[in-house]
């Protein structure tokens, strides 16, 4: 799985056929019914680039997406959310995070080891705690299109905009965010616990937030640029 996940990064386009094809090549003894089902227990597909971990809902109400030739100026403008899987030595678990899109300052993440709604609610409410965006932004995933998170944010007067499926682009900002964090800090530790992986990311977030210089915004911080609110 931690082969499987890595390669993944790398390579999305990469399905059961080719993930198997991969491992033999570099020396693994597995065949395609085995990598099936590691992935399906991943939830990653050959489909977009970036794991699956939103499984597609019935929402009760649709949303169209809002950024299509957006020009986004300004810090709370737009926040995005995604989720992607967090591997542990033993096991594995799910991490949800808020981005603000204008600065890349992540508002707010959570980990949890099910896919419900819940722990997508609590990041909602600790980044709701700090401010409000115009838009949020994500994909159609069960979580995000539930009535429980879309109530909320109608109820903080917060438009709501979705993915399109299969469109690779209009999330594309926080999925480099996963890219980095996975890059940067998740491959580098073996955790082996949900404490320990809470207390790495909380650490590599605190970095990325206050630390981390981004080519994108002058080799600023997304600190810097966020709380230079105008």
């Amino acid at each position: 799985m931690r082969l499987i996940d890595e390669q993944y990064i790398k390579t999305p386009c990469y399905g059961v056929p080719r993930m198997t094809d991969w491992l033999c090549d570099n020396g693994y003894a597995v065949n395609r019914k085995r990598i099936a089902r590691l992935m399906r227990k991943m939830d990653l597909v050959a489909i977009y680039p970036k794991p699956r971990l939103s499984k597609h809902g019935r929402p009760s109400k649709k949303y169209a997406y809002l950024l299509k030739d957006s020009i986004i100026t300004r810090p709370d403008q737009v926040w995005a959310t995604n989720i992607t899987y967090i591997r542990l030595t033993t096991g594995f678990v799910y991490l949800v995070a808020i981005m603000d899109w204008y600065s890349r300052y992540v508002l707010s993440w959570e980990l949890s080891n099910t896919l419900d709604v819940y722990f997508c609610l609590s990041a909602l409410e600790r980044a709701l705690s700090c401010s409000r965006p115009l838009i949020f932004n994500s994909d159609q995933g069960a979580q995000f299109t539930s009535d429980a998170f879309t109530a909320r944010l109608e109820s903080a007067n917060i438009r709501i905009s979705w993915t399109g499926a299969g469109s690779v682009f209009d999330n594309i900002l926080i999925e480099r965010l996963w890219r980095t964090v996975k890059y940067e800090h998740v491959y580098l530790h073996a955790y082996d616990s949900v404490h320990a992986a809470w207390c790495g990311l909380n650490n590599y977030f605190k970095f990325y937030n206050e630390e981390r210089l981004h080519t994108s915004l002058n080799t600023r911080t997304p600190h810097e640029v966020y709380f230079q609110k105008t």
